[in-house]
């Protein structure tokens, strides 16, 4: 009799157990994705492949977490429990804006931050980005000020500023994810065209 109860008490337990695993949320991880774009050089032919770096790349301590961050009303912001970045998020960019960049100029050599096991580079550019979040199921934003500074004289060459906004179709954190690797895209355009304008 004793053992019949043991038995059912443990399977009792197991069974708890198993109802609770099943009720716990899963963290989901996400990753910013280079994006497949058109060259934007002239079709001038370059002699010697120009050395482009990108980086260094700063981002703000809200910003800068595993957290998917996203704004709400009355200048409140929210961190996404299980929602999180899968690298460190400004790392992800600079690989990001290295690999569209250099898709967009082919006819250079393009390294991310830091770059010195490569060597020196001739063009350095800077990127200060102060948003890249999202209001869940409406848009997505990236704001940020960038320079492409020559490396032998150390002189700011050229620069800009972005401020980019995409709607959102659904308010899901991979929707969130894809719309800003494509801002990223978009940012990349215009530090390519900027590069352009000071190689010629």
């Amino acid at each position: 009799m004793l053992i019949k109860h043991s038995n059912g008490f443990i399977m009792l337990c197991i069974s708890s157990l198993l109802t609770a695993c099943a009720g716990d949320p899963v963290t989901r991880f996400y990753t910013l994705e280079a994006q497949s774009q058109r060259p934007v050089i002239s079709s001038a032919v370059i002699a010697k492949k120009p050395l482009i770096g990108i980086g260094p790349l700063s981002l703000p301590a809200l910003l800068d977490r595993r957290q998917i961050v996203t704004r709400a009303e009355n200048n409140s912001v929210q961190m996404a429990e299980f929602d999180l970045w899968a690298a460190p998020l400004k790392d992800n960019i600079i690989a990001v804006l290295t690999k569209n960049v250099a898709m967009l100029q082919p006819n250079a050599i393009v390294r991310a931050y830091p770059w010195s096991i490569y060597g020196d580079v001739d063009y350095r550019v800077i990127v200060d980005i102060s948003r890249f979040d999202t209001q869940l199921g409406k848009s997505v934003s990236l704001e940020a000020n960038w320079a492409i500074m020559e490396e032998k004289n150390h002189t700011i060459v050229s620069n800009g500023q972005a401020n980019i906004k995409q709607f959102l179709n659904d308010p899901s954190y991979n929707s969130v994810a894809q719309a800003l690797s494509k801002l990223l895209s978009e940012f990349s355009k215009q530090i390519a065209l900027g590069l352009i304008q000071v190689q010629h």
